[in-house]
């Protein structure tokens, strides 16, 4: 009978798809083969005419784990789902369905992740929590939380809470996205918290901003805002975000590498000083990730050939500058299996930073 853990979170975001991945590539050094299912998924892609969770696809690509894709991804939440849910219920047996899943991708397995959605009461909407689920696999629980001292204990013991009704064991904590300036003492004083709680900790990660940085591929996806000119490569990082509301003097002294500017696209002036500074004519040494022209106002015809020469990648929107700009900072940005530098980090990350000999000794 294959092993199992079931890995949780206190909230969205703390990195549930990144730990999983990154035990994954750790526990293949121990077990022969691994499976991977996500019972409830809330981003989806179709894929071989499924509705499939999108982090089932990442860790099937990654690695080439041979389950069929629907059995990883049994339920995929679209949009609207839970207000038809709740007016009119289902036909269908989702119970049957998580389950049957599960066992056809364990049977052929040595140890089973499973990927839980959220915090532990999501899902409870259809019965389905978290907390349920895990019951329901018969799995312990891997949580994961993020941040300090206090809140990821508060967080945890919250979870812990809705675990403990029904039933279900923390197998072990781990702490995630920790400062590393404060690592040291973060960890020591966060491992000591939860241990007086009677917790088993795995390990604490520190933060890596690496991660949390999107391409301007990603925020044309997942804004899906339309392309302007493609420029030379839509895969640059985007480590900083300027609003071009200011005089180009001041602008340029705010600018550094890497950087996505936002502007209206009647501020020619803006975009003349943005294409010299690509070309190296300004402020050498910095280099646009990209521009988003904002507003629904398309620069004047110089202007517009002055960018398809710089080659910057440039995307065009009719929303507003300031709205734009909080779709931007408030995207979450999602690990795809062509990011090999972030997936490698986080592989070295999971070795060094969590005792991978206590995850396995806690496997049922």
């Amino acid at each position: 009978m294959a092993k199992k853990i079931f890995v949780a979170a206190t909230m969205q975001n703390d990195g549930k798809t990144t730990v999983s991945l990154g035990l994954i590539a750790a526990l293949k050094k121990r077990f022969d083969k691994i499976g991977f299912i996500k019972p409830i998924g809330q981003r989806y892609l179709v894929e071989q005419g499924y509705k499939v969770d999108e982090d089932s696809v990442l860790i099937e690509e990654v690695f080439g784990i041979k389950c069929n894709i629907k059995d990883m991804s049994p339920i995929a939440i679209e949009r609207g789902f839970t207000e038809r849910f709740i007016e009119k219920g289902s036909d269908n047996d989702y119970t049957r369905q998580i389950t049957e899943a599960y066992g056809r991708v364990a049977k052929n397995n040595d140890l089973v992740i499973i990927e839980g959605t959220g915090h532990a009461g999501v899902g409870s909407v259809l019965d389905l929590s978290n907390a349920v689920v895990a019951k329901l696999l018969g799995a312990d629980v891997l949580l994961i939380s993020s941040g300090g001292v206090g809140k990821p204990i508060d967080e945890i013991m919250l979870n812990k809470a809705l675990f403990d009704k029904e039933g279900v064991k923390i197998a072990g904590v781990v702490i995630n996205k920790v400062l590393p300036e404060k690592y040291e003492r973060i960890s020591k004083l966060v491992v000591k918290g939860l241990e007086q709680k009677k917790l088993n900790v795995f390990g604490a990660l520190p933060y890596q901003k690496i991660l949390d940085i999107p391409t301007m591929r990603e925020i044309r996806e997942e804004l899906k805002i339309h392309v302007l000119y493609e420029g030379d490569s839509f895969d640059k990082p985007v480590e900083n975000v300027l609003i071009g509301a200011m005089n180009v003097r001041d602008a340029i002294k705010f600018l550094s590498n890497n950087t996505l500017m936002i502007i209206p696209g009647d501020r020619d002036e803006m975009i003349e000083a943005a294409c010299k500074v690509q070309s190296g004519r300004m402020k050498k040494g910095c280099r646009f990730s990209g521009l988003i022209i904002s507003g629904g106002l398309m620069p004047k015809r110089g202007s517009m050939s002055r960018l398809k020469k710089s080659k910057i990648p440039v995307l065009t929107t009719k929303e507003d500058t300031y709205k734009i700009a909080s779709r931007v900072h408030s995207m979450i940005v999602k690990l795809k299996p062509q990011d090999a530098e972030k997936i490698k980090i986080i592989v070295d990350m999971v070795e060094k930073y969590i005792d991978i000999d206590k995850v396995v000794d806690s496997l049922k």
